[in-house]
């Protein structure tokens, strides 16, 4: 397994080829909004952030196309893909779906070192917020759902929620004035939900914090400017 001592901080991940490490350390670049949508990536500055040759980078970037990250153009490389606000709606339903199945199933695979984990990624998550860093914010609330859904043990529904999440703006949401403490305060009762065994709970704690989110967005994008 490659190490995660490299930039990339995410969540306990483990990696087997390089290239699945670099697409990883983009997904997070992309979802934190430290690589801007419609931003150009350029494989030589990626391997050299990373201290790694081209061919993982260039292999990488094919993931990540595949999964909607990034688009090639012509004449422009490869871009950070734009979401499309039109598809949001169906998205968001899917990912009720698809996120319920991986915290139920996280529940029976968790262990207290995994609560741990994620205790101390929300007091980082806290601490970004309390400090005004929504880019840190983003970057750790992604930590923290892929750390959970990780113990799921359902990596071909962990993709595709991945690839959902490739589509879905998160950076809007970020914008939304008083949301990332809203959050904090939905993942605290997610968890406390999980630790009490609570799946009735646990899946009404999920669907209220996807949903919260879609429901704010959708204010804050009606919102006479």
């Amino acid at each position: 397994m490659l190490s995660t001592d490299l930039p990339l901080q995410s969540a306990a991940v483990e990696f087997r080829t390089k290239e699945e490490f670099v697409a990883e350390y983009l997904r997070e670049g992309i979802l934190s909004g430290r690589l801007a949508r419609g931003a150009r990536l350029k494989q030589a500055d990626v391997a050299e952030q990373l201290n790694l040759s081209i061919t993982p980078v260039r292999e990488a970037f094919r993931i990540l196309e595949a999964e909607g990250y990034v688009l090639s153009e012509t004449h422009r490389g490869v871009i950070v893909a734009p979401f499309d606000a039109s598809a949001t709606h169906e998205i968001n339903e899917l990912r009720l779906m698809l996120e319920s199945k991986l915290a139920l199933a996280a529940m029976e695979h968790i262990t207290p070192a995994d609560y741990a984990a994620l205790a101390a990624l929300q007091d980082e998550f806290d601490q970004a917020e309390a400090r005004g860093d929504r880019e840190a914010v983003r970057a750790i609330n992604y930590r923290f759902h892929r750390h959970l859904y990780s113990v799921a043990q359902l990596p071909q529904t962990l993709h595709f929620v991945q690839v959902l999440w490739a589509k879905y703006p998160f950076d809007l949401i970020n914008l939304i004035g008083g949301r990332p403490g809203r959050a904090a305060a939905e993942h605290r009762r997610l968890l406390e939900a999980m630790q009490a065994g609570d799946k009735k709970a646990v899946v009404a704690a999920l669907r209220e914090h996807i949903d919260t989110g879609w429901r704010e967005l959708q204010t804050h994008i009606d919102k006479p400017k």
